[in-house]
């Protein structure tokens, strides 16, 4: 059995949905249009209805039904909420919860991006849909140094867009956290490994945005992920929610 730190260093170079060897990127074949991601945006939890209400809400993610909110392991104490705007669209609002005690927090909101053309409860290789579902977060990386994740961090030029993209996506993969759908957990965010086979997709990443809609990722702005980067701790086992919102409340 390879050893953690062989494993890092060899892996094939692969991208958020598809592996590089194969097919393109993130958004790489371009056409898809939309705001480009930046920190502040609203969220999509809605407005509270009073003192009782408010208190309610905060023993649940907003905008999360029930067959997702059970979906939430009982030990995590970090969610990223990632609400779709809509089936077919490729916008999305990104939400950092945090748990204290039995209630949670939201500590901040902001703007990004999923697949170009929305998102599917079945996803499979090239279908440019994100998936839906309660994903853990285990493992980061990227082009650039650490910027001081507290997630296991491994910094590689393999993990670089490749310059025969669009000069806008050559950024895409300067951070990264690998989305534990389809992948060997403990391995960097590339590692080729697709325990449910090659034709249900893989290699889904939260990472930097380029203005429009992924292959298959969630994207957002270079300091949106830094800040993920240096908050989301496995201490506390994160976890992403993500879909279209009408899905997620369902």
């Amino acid at each position: 059995m390879r050893s953690a730190g062989a494993i890092r260093a060899g892996v094939a170079m692969a991208a958020c949905g598809v592996l590089l060897t194969t097919v393109a990127a993130c958004g790489a074949d371009g056409g898809d249009s939309g705001k480009k991601a930046t920190a502040g945006a609203n969220s999509s939890g809605g407005e509270s209805r009073g003192t009782e209400a408010r208190a309610a809400d905060l023993e649940r993610i907003p905008g999360v039904g029930g067959r997702y909110q059970k979906q939430i392991p009982a030990n995590a104490r970090q969610v990223v909420a990632v609400y779709g705007d809509g089936k077919d669209a490729a916008g999305s609002t990104i939400a950092l919860y945090t748990k204290s005690g039995d209630t949670w927090k939201k500590q901040r909101s902001w703007a990004g991006h999923n697949g170009k053309k929305g998102w599917t409860t079945s996803h499979h290789e090239g279908d440019k849909r994100s998936p839906v579902g309660v994903f853990t977060l285990s493992d980061a990386g990227g082009v650039l140094a650490d910027p001081g994740a507290k997630l296991p961090y491994t910094q590689s030029a393999s993990i670089q867009a490749p310059h025969y993209w669009a000069k806008s996506h050559w950024h895409d993969f300067d951070y990264v956290i690998a989305i534990d759908y389809n992948r060997a957990k403990g391995t960097p965010p590339n590692d080729p490994t697709r325990p449910q086979g090659q034709s249900k997709g893989g290699s889904i990443w939260l990472h930097m945005d380029h203005g429009s809609g992924t292959s298959a990722c969630v994207s957002q702005s270079k300091g949106d992920m830094e800040y993920l980067l240096k908050t989301l701790d496995p201490k506390q086992h994160p976890v992403v929610v993500m879909g279209d919102k009408a899905e997620l409340n369902s």
